[in-house]
């Protein structure tokens, strides 16, 4: 069974497959961020608890969500899987300024540590598996963005 035969049939193949966006045939994290812009962009406007909450449940599924689909494919971390991505892009933009300006430079900062996975992303993305392996680099490529991005913030501001 691949992918594409399932997204559209299993609604946890759909949400761990990023609603779809994960289906793109070259660079599917990337593609699974810019969702997940899209959803933050609903997500924004939350006070800064209920965001943190949404996370939070966010994520507590994704691991269910990734392990369960992870499986059915039988493959460990299908690139398709970017629930993830979602996960970790939402994490960067915790309490994040206001504007597009931010938003670009969330997406860029955290589509760079998760793809370059400087130590210990890298190390976790090898060692750790399931749902949780799937996950947890991702969100740390999330906290590296997350605390770059108000680093940035603090700095120029």
């Amino acid at each position: 069974m691949t992918p594409k035969d399932t997204c559209w049939k299993n609604p946890v193949h759909f949400l761990a497959f990023g609603c779809g966006s994960g289906l793109a045939p070259k660079a599917p994290g990337t593609f699974g961020t810019i969702a997940a812009v899209l959803f933050y962009l609903l997500l924004q406007g939350l006070t800064l608890w209920v965001y943190l909450g949404v996370l939070v449940v966010a994520t507590l599924i994704g691991f269910w969500l990734c392990d369960r689909t992870a499986k059915d494919l039988g493959v460990h971390d299908h690139p398709a899987i970017v629930w993830d991505e979602f996960c970790g892009f939402w994490l960067t933009m915790i309490a994040a300024p206001a504007g597009w300006q931010w938003i670009l430079l969330g997406f860029g900062l955290f589509r760079l540590f998760d793809i370059w996975k400087p130590w210990p992303i890298g190390w976790l993305d090898k060692k750790v598996h399931g749902g949780i392996g799937i996950m947890v680099d991702d969100l740390v490529a999330g906290v590296f963005a997350f605390v770059s991005l108000q680093a940035i913030y603090h700095v120029i501001a």
